[in-house]
């Protein structure tokens, strides 16, 4: 809820046994996405919900679909490009930015998308502020220097300091939630 705007309910929900978290290899990632979209053919969602699953890769969201899940990458890439951003992205590991790259180009954005930088750190890392931080911060200025505006950090489960970085690095999560509130809100305008 920290992460919720105001006019926003956010409700967690466990998914089945067959999500995966970790998303150490690239199976793991194509397991994950399947998972996820059998678990939302299986969620009735009442009108004004929607579903945002709660990863970067965007698992169970299928672009220009109808229905009523959101893709937490292809919302913030479309906002951070309608706001003229270079983007950049950072993922703990290989598999997870392979995934990520794909789906970038695949949801029309590579022009506007500067690179990727692996943080290369293992599951823990992602409770260990201290050591994310260190190599995040290697990251966001190589991605600078390349040309990024703007970072999106690909785990929003680590709390991001910015005071330290040289470009602005986002959480997914959080702006992905600001975006739908914004939308809702324009839609009752």
């Amino acid at each position: 809820e920290r992460l919720a705007p105001a006019g926003i309910t956010v409700e967690l929900r466990n998914l089945s046994e067959q999500s995966l978290n970790a998303l150490e290899r690239d199976s793991d990632v194509r397991a994950s996405d399947l998972a996820l979209l059998a678990d939302a053919l299986k969620i009735n969602l009442e009108i004004g919900e929607v579903l945002l699953p709660d990863c970067i890769l965007d698992p169970g969201f299928r672009q220009n679909a109808s229905g009523t899940t959101i893709g937490m990458l292809e919302s913030v890439m479309s906002h951070l490009v309608a706001a003229g951003g270079k983007v950049g992205a950072v993922t703990r590991n290989e598999s997870i930015g392979n995934e990520l790259v794909r789906r970038v180009g695949e949801y029309g954005f590579a022009s506007h998308f500067v690179d990727l930088e692996v943080l290369n750190l293992s599951f823990n890392a992602i409770n260990d502020e201290e050591q994310w931080h260190r190599a995040l911060k290697i990251a966001v200025d190589c991605l600078a220097s390349k040309g990024a505006t703007v970072v999106i950090n690909g785990c929003s489960a680590v709390n991001v300091n910015q005071s330290q970085l040289s470009i602005p690095v986002v959480d997914p999560a959080e702006l992905a939630l600001k975006i739908i509130a914004d939308q809702m809100v324009s839609k009752v305008n």
